[in-house]
């Protein structure tokens, strides 16, 4: 016997007894044992302590939405005999999975109904352990080239694979204990990927999809797909007029049209503003560098793939792919004393990633991105502070914009490979404990994330929820025992010792773009008051009304109100209909009354008419909605 805590329980099991025998409920379709994810079908063969998985948690979703993607890639293969197979994870928001062959929209109804078909006939999930020669000769034989490729890239002698009746795949696993496990599916689309995201690979046709265990679920998440679809920020961007990308020019580069350039100005100055009041310097640095700056900080090394390289003067420059190297070289331009500290740097700069065409997304993914990065030079002593100091200014920033609730990440090193990561273990639990105070200081809960830091230093990620409940990533705070070594970044302490400095890096936006892309998609393109490109259209009724609505308009300029006289002849209903498609937040209609009156005719977006006022009386009005507004 063995004995096996489960939850708040010990129990007593038979060796060799199989993990689904432990549960009843049927909802439970994988179990961490001693912290390994394994199938139910695993039988326990030493004490140990179980933990069930279910859909509720990320990792029961993964399992889930990769099941499902195994279904698929049967349903596939039982339809079109020749296509390949690549490759089939589960993703943020469900699976997909990548085939060589030639799909089109109407292949997705068949490929849904064999899917019901292989769920309603219950086929177990089977695990099988075979030598890694076997399985190449296995794939070989199969004609499956990219299993063959995939399973000679595994360094292990032993490989597993999940077999469905006759269906086979090369796959690390757990998966679901059957088909009929998976209730409610649904195929979204079809698009090309690279193989392995390399151009110079053929390009395979991927199948997204997502799945639930209750079809409500699934119908909430269709729901709100669709809403999606008409907030698309790609969509509004070009119907409002706010962005354009343009093929002569190549793709990920955004040009912003004049009223994506109000709006991104006014989120620069507000972001200026707020970090000069927090005791940031703002400064510049050039966009291109020599080779041996990017040398020194690694990026040549282990980043130039992504990196856009140009020839001066027989000299290799860099355009650049981070601010990090040039706020270093402010720093040292001269000796720095402890007293100075902290030294806080803050920059919109534009930097250049050689992103794959194929990855490239609207604002989201882009070539060339603004990012609001912050370097902050402290002592070891001030690193909590500066942490509470630089939580408390993003959830002032975001505020702003409406956004009040926020998934909060810990990411931490993995504490069984230590090897694997820079720095001391003195820097690193240094850094994690101020990581977790400052985190607990300002009151926000967060989900630690072992493995998931990056091998330079520990890190809080903060995504915000938007108007319909999706995350966007938005904040990051890093801490770097990289650069600081690597550049012999050093202050003056008051023992008259040189000491290396902690570097925090900190992006609150994360990037222009991307937080762009997430505003015009929480708001649908009807941007506050403060942030409209147009806050107000003045309409005459006929032309007889044009030199009063013109007196209007001055004096909305007065005010500093961004505002557009529209007097075209065309009908007053067309020209209102037409400033509510364009989400414009104020009309002021004049015509014969309002000109003997001396008022104007309000109507506000969302709410329609509001009557008759005074332009005091509507100042006033819009002075309270501005919302403190310079």
């Amino acid at each position: 016997m063995i004995r096996v805590k489960l939850g708040a329980k010990e129990l007593k099991v038979k060796k060799g007894t199989n993990l689904s025998a432990l549960f009843e409920n049927r909802n439970i379709f994988a179990a961490l044992v001693d912290g390994e994810l394994v199938d139910l079908s695993a039988k326990l063969e030493k004490s140990c302590e179980v933990m069930p998985v279910d859909f509720s948690s990320e990792l029961g979703k993964k399992i889930y939405w990769h099941s499902t993607a195994h279904i698929m890639a049967m349903a596939v293969k039982s339809l079109f005999p020749e296509a390949k197979l690549a490759i089939g994870p589960a993703i943020d928001q469900g699976f997909y999975y990548d085939f060589d062959w030639k799909f089109s929209t109407e292949d997705l109804p068949r490929i849904e109904a064999r899917m019901k078909e292989i769920i309603k006939k219950d086929i177990p999930f089977e695990r099988l352990i075979m030598k890694k020669e076997a399985v190449s000769e296995f794939f070989n034989r199969l004609n499956e080239i990219y299993k063959v490729e995939l399973t000679r890239d595994i360094e292990d002698d032993e490989v597993s694979l999940y077999k469905n009746g006759e269906f086979v795949d090369l796959c690390r696993g757990p998966h679901v204990p059957s088909t009929g496990v998976i209730k409610a599916f649904k195929l979204l689309s079809i698009a090309g990927a690279y193989w392995r995201g390399d151009v110079n690979k053929p390009m395979l046709a991927r199948i997204y999809g997502i799945s639930f265990p209750t079809k409500k679920e699934l119908d909430v998440y269709l729901k709100r797909l669709e809403q999606a679809k008409m907030r698309d920020h790609r969509k509004l961007g070009q119907d409002l007029e706010l962005f354009s990308i343009f093929e002569p020019a190549g793709p990920g580069l955004i040009y912003w049209q004049p009223k994506g350039s109000i709006i991104k100005r006014l989120i620069e100055e507000y972001w200026i503003k707020e970090h000069i009041n927090a005791g940031y310097q703002v400064v510049s640095t050039p966009h291109i560098a020599r080779k041996e700056l990017w040398q020194i900080s690694g990026h040549y090394d282990y980043y130039k793939e992504n990196m856009f390289t140009l020839n001066v003067e027989k000299e290799e420059y860099i355009l650049k792919p981070m601010n990090c190297p040039g706020h270093i070289l402010l720093y040292k331009s001269r000796l720095r004393s402890y007293k100075e500290l902290p030294l806080r740097y803050a920059e919109l700069g534009t930097v250049y990633r050689n992103e794959l065409s194929g990855t490239l997304h609207g604002l989201l993914r882009v070539r060339g991105i603004t990012i609001d990065d912050a370097h902050i030079f402290c002592r070891p002593d001030q690193i909590e502070d500066e942490l509470c100091n630089v939580l408390d200014l993003a959830q002032k920033i975001l505020g702003r914009y409406g956004f009040e609730k926020f998934q909060v990440d810990l990411s931490v090193r993995d504490p069984k490979n230590r090897e694997k990561y820079l720095g001391s273990d003195e820097d690193w639990q240094r850094a994690e404990q101020g990581l977790i105070s400052a985190l607990k200081r300002v009151g926000l809960n967060y989900q630690r994330k072992e493995g998931e830091a990056v091998f330079y230093g520990p890190k809080i990620d903060i995504k915000l929820l938007d108007a319909i409940g999706r995350e966007w990533q938005t904040t990051t705070i890093q801490f770097d025992f990289n650069l600081p070594a690597r550049f012999q970044i050093e202050y003056v302490d008051k023992d008259g010792k040189s000491k290396l400095v902690t570097v925090i890096h900190r992006a609150i936006y994360g990037s222009i773009e991307r937080f762009m892309g997430c505003l015009i998609e929480h708001y649908a393109g009807a941007f506050p008051l403060w942030l409209a490109p147009i806050q107000i259209e003045v309409m005459p009724i006929t032309s007889k009304q044009n030199r009063y609505a013109e007196q209007v308009y001055k004096r909305c300029k007065r005010h500093r109100l961004r505002v557009k006289l529209n007097d075209r002849s065309d009908k007053i209903n067309y020209r209102i209909r037409e400033a509510e498609v364009n989400k414009v937040p104020y009309i002021l209609v004049v015509g014969a009354r309002e000109v003997q009156r001396k008022t104007v005719s309000v109507r506000k977006r969302g709410r329609g008419d509001m009557g008759e006022m005074k332009l005091k009386e509507f100042f006033s009005l819009i002075d309270a909605e501005k919302g403190g507004e310079d």
